[in-house]
């Protein structure tokens, strides 16, 4: 039997279970989920691209494509939830060619605004969703538009009250604001360091 779920249902699921298992916000102590009692935080990540419209269901077809994203961000909330705004410097890198796309065209840079909500947390473990806007500095044939839009999915490790870990999984796309939108999309691990 094969199941034909929509990309649109996928978004619908992972953001109606969002509301459904957040709990409470923040700790009495203040604490944040992403940055505990610090302020700032920068981060790493870097990523492996899938030749996918999605990121669920999990990725069969890895391509010559990464991503390495620098981040900066601070504490927040949304609706009551512990979460962080960010600011975002991507570049894709791609190299050779798969599955009918020339990747080394979309070694292209990205600015993004966006905001990490957590869902989850047990002692030093978290998971979090995200979303995400900005501008990539060339539209091509892959994403006919220079405004992308971002989902993703992280899971993280608070190694100690300074250093973290997180693996993410990253979708890009213009959400069909052009006639050519077949996304990137990227698994990955980051560091992040709070100060």
């Amino acid at each position: 039997m094969v199941y034909n779920i929509s990309p649109m249902r996928n978004v619908f699921f992972i953001l109606s279970t969002t509301f459904l298992i957040a709990s409470n916000a923040l700790a009495a102590d203040g604490r944040n989920t992403f940055t505990g009692h610090y302020k700032n935080q920068i981060a790493l990540h870097v990523g492996q691209g899938i030749n996918s419209g999605f990121i669920i269901p999990p990725p069969d077809q890895f391509v010559p494509f990464n991503l390495l994203n620098i981040q900066y961000s601070q504490p927040t909330t949304f609706f009551g939830l512990p979460a962080r705004q960010s600011i975002n410097v991507n570049q894709t890198i791609g190299y050779g060619n798969k599955y009918g796309w020339h990747w080394r065209d979309y070694t292209i840079p990205m600015v993004m605004l966006s905001g990490d909500v957590r869902l989850s947390e047990y002692k030093n473990i978290y998971v979090a969703s995200g979303a995400g806007i900005g501008l990539q500095a060339q539209q091509n044939e892959r994403l006919g538009a220079k405004l992308l839009f971002q989902f993703k999915i992280i899971a993280g490790w608070h190694i100690n009250d300074k250093w973290g870990l997180e693996v993410f999984m990253h979708h890009f796309s213009n959400a069909n604001t052009a006639d050519e939108n077949y996304s990137y999309a990227f698994y990955g691990l980051g560091v992040t360091y709070n100060f």
